[in-house]
């Protein structure tokens, strides 16, 4: 797919880009430097686009899903050189479909900073799910990338994308993943409004309300985090089900624990890891690249279920990933996984980021991800023994009964 979106070589011969056309069609749009040291003047220039912010979502003009439709490619199989390279490329795939709903073709940058994210009032918060289709992404075999926007509020976008991978003569579909993405003024600092979308007919229409069912969902699942409330009563009965099946029954004793067959300790079920944050790593706004955290994160939770299932775990589905506050470049980067819940053959890990400044010696929540793991034999079950153990138990079975809901 090669439309006007794109200019000069990136159509190659009517050919669709592939991700380095992409990329560097981002850097056009956003005005971002390639130097490090560059950065803070290509900042400076951003904040004059200011005054081509629209005043009020009226002021723009509606959109389509097919103007927002990109089909994109990476060449892993064509092109070998390419395939160390790539280790994560959604990033600017899911910016350039956003980006190309609220293109201007009179302006020759955006003066949106368009970031995966929903804005409540703690914060920047991302929400994203992915569900795999197939158990293995080969490492060369061509990917192909397509997505549209499917939702639009006044700040906000929702992105769909899909990942298929040639095979035999055809492409075969590898996973599914949603994003919801924020409008930000060009420095970034308050929400911009985006271009209203126009409906196409009535599957067009069923897209846009799955748009509305996914944001009540997220409103009712913030609602009731257990951060916030207290758990079901259905689920007070659970947690007091595990407690009654790990006490001593020689001792009648509260304090006296006895682990049941075939489980392990949710203490005894974590990993750790640390990160410090280079240059090299960093986005189109000179922030840690979302897709580095991200594969970082994915890295010790699949090592961590890898170790508590004493076999290699598949990925079935990443839930929830949230974006609480940008990671600086230099920072130290803590992470901590944790198997929080188990069932069947499937593994819950929550994965927990955390930047430390060493002058205050403060810790600071940026990053809460939610994996969701297979693998081909018999696991022990966790247990947890505090209360605090028992309300992440809750919180995995909340994400994996959601998981399994929406695979269904």
């Amino acid at each position: 797919m090669c439309r006007g979106f794109f200019t000069g070589q990136m159509c190659r011969q009517g050919k669709a880009p592939d991700m380095a056309e992409v990329r560097n069609r981002l850097r056009e749009i956003v005005g971002a430097s390639t130097n490090w040291k560059d950065h803070q003047q290509a900042l400076a220039e951003r904040a004059s686009l200011s005054q081509n912010l629209a005043k009020s979502q009226d002021e723009l003009p509606a959109k389509t899903m097919k103007d927002s439709a990109i089909e994109a490619h990476l060449p892993l199989g064509t092109q070998p050189a390419l395939r160390e390279k790539y280790l994560n490329y959604h990033n600017s795939v899911r910016l350039l479909i956003c980006y190309s709903h609220t293109w201007n073709e009179e302006l020759q940058r955006s003066p949106l900073s368009i970031v995966t994210a929903l804005v409540d009032q703690i914060g920047i918060i991302l929400y994203m799910y992915l569900y795999m289709r197939q158990n293995i992404i080969f490492p060369d075999c061509d990917i192909k990338f397509t997505g549209h926007v499917t939702w639009v509020g006044k700040t906000s976008i929702e992105a769909t994308m899909h990942m298929s991978q040639y095979q035999d003569g055809a492409y075969t579909d590898v996973l599914d993943a949603t994003f919801v993405m924020v409008a930000r003024d060009p420095e970034n600092k308050r929400a911009a409004f985006v271009n209203p979308l126009k409906l196409e007919g009535p599957e067009e229409e069923a897209i846009f309300h799955q748009g509305e069912v996914n944001k009540t969902r997220r409103v009712e699942l913030s609602t009731a985090s257990l951060l916030k409330v207290a758990p079901t009563a259905e689920e007070r009965t659970l947690v007091h089900s595990l407690f009654l099946n790990t006490l001593d029954t020689r001792t009648v004793s509260f304090r006296s624990r006895v682990l049941p067959p075939n489980s392990m300790w949710m203490e005894d079920a974590k990993m750790k890891g640390l990160e410090i944050c280079h240059p090299q790593e960093r986005n189109i706004f000179n922030r840690i690249f979302g897709g580095f955290l991200m594969r970082k994160a994915y890295e010790l939770g699949w090592a961590n279920a890898c170790a508590f299932a004493g076999g290699r775990p598949t990925l079935v589905a990443v839930d929830d990933i949230v974006f609480r506050k940008p990671v600086e470049i230099g920072s130290l980067l803590l992470l901590s996984s944790q198997v929080c819940y188990t069932e069947g053959i499937h593994i819950q890990v929550r994965v927990h980021t955390e930047v430390l400044d060493p002058l205050t010696r403060q810790h600071n929540t940026t990053n809460v991800f939610h994996f969701t793991f297979r693998v081909e034999k018999d696991i022990p079950a966790i247990v947890p023994q505090s209360y605090g153990e028992s309300m992440l138990y809750l919180d995995g079975k909340r994400h994996f009964d959601e998981t399994m809901r929406s695979q269904g």
